[in-house]
């Protein structure tokens, strides 16, 4: 019997245990997902998203986070149309579709036509992990950032996210949510920056994590202090920092055109397990 895009369904707590079964399967790459289900669950009110699944319940093989971001995780041609189906029909809600780059590539062709054109397509983007201690020394001015530090952190990562993504994230808001997200990851010890005389000059952020693996986000220097090493220690600090005190694994992901940010990483010690793809609107 052949299946039809209509398979894609939204899973619930029913779901759960095979969910995390099948994020396990590749823990790197399906991090994000992963540390969002394991925080708040299925429940669309708590996540904050609908998790699609395509497969019958006890069968899954390929869901979809549609939250801020869609992403597709293990996700086949069959269960991609299945998941294009269900975003074409509910609308764009999202901000970005991120992920695996076959997945990401093939999702984004089948909405283009209703979706229209997208801000930006960052079409190769490595996917790195390290597992083990860096291949430099790191950074020892690289600490976690203080919950008093905030005002102090915010500037570099208003700075970094205008620069990377294109649009200021004060953007709608003031950055209000922006903020928040800040203070949240300060909070929780997934922050770290060198600070000299009140100025960070180096700074990163893990954004996702379980057990077993984070992902390193927002790394920035200092404009005029670029070309000094400062990314290699610091990068270094951080993933030691985060190793030690989060999850064995850290990974991230680079777009391909950062030719400075590609050899930094891999001076670190950094190797690539995949290749993402990010659609931005």
């Amino acid at each position: 019997m052949l299946r039809t895009a209509s398979a894609a369904r939204v899973l619930d707590r029913r779901d759960t245990d095979e969910v995390l079964a099948l994020l396990e399967r590749d823990p790197v790459a399906d991090v994000f997902v992963a540390s969002r289900i394991h925080s708040a669950g299925l429940t669309e009110s708590r996540l904050g998203a609908q998790v699609w699944g395509f497969g019958e319940r006890g069968r899954l093989e390929s869901l979809c986070y549609s939250g801020a971001n869609l992403v597709p995780v293990q996700a086949g041609p069959e269960a991609v149309r299945a998941f294009a189906d269900r975003a074409r029909r509910q609308g764009r809600r999202c901000s970005s579709i991120v992920g695996e780059s076959a997945a990401v590539c093939s999702l984004w062709q089948l909405l283009t036509p209703s979706w229209g054109r997208a801000r930006a397509v960052r079409a190769r983007q490595p996917l790195l992990v390290l597992d083990g201690p860096p291949a430099v020394a790191p950074d020892p001015g690289v600490r976690a950032v203080r919950r008093e530090e905030v005002d102090t952190l915010l500037p570099a990562c208003i700075a970094m996210f205008t620069e990377e993504i294109g649009v200021s994230p004060l953007v709608g808001d003031g950055g209000t949510l922006y903020r928040a997200r800040v203070t949240e990851l300060v909070t929780a010890g997934r922050a770290f920056a060198r600070i000299d005389d009140g100025r960070v000059v180096f700074k990163a952020e893990v954004g996702a994590a379980t057990t077993t693996v984070c992902q390193v986000q927002g790394v920035w220097v200092a404009p005029e202090l670029r070309g000094q090493g400062l990314s290699v220690a610091g990068t270094a600090a951080a993933a030691v920092l985060a190793r030690a005190r989060i999850a064995p694994v850290v990974s991230l992901y680079v777009n391909d055109f950062n030719t400075a940010a590609r050899r930094a990483y891999e001076r670190v010690g950094f190797r690539q397990v995949g290749t993402f793809t990010s659609v931005l609107f």
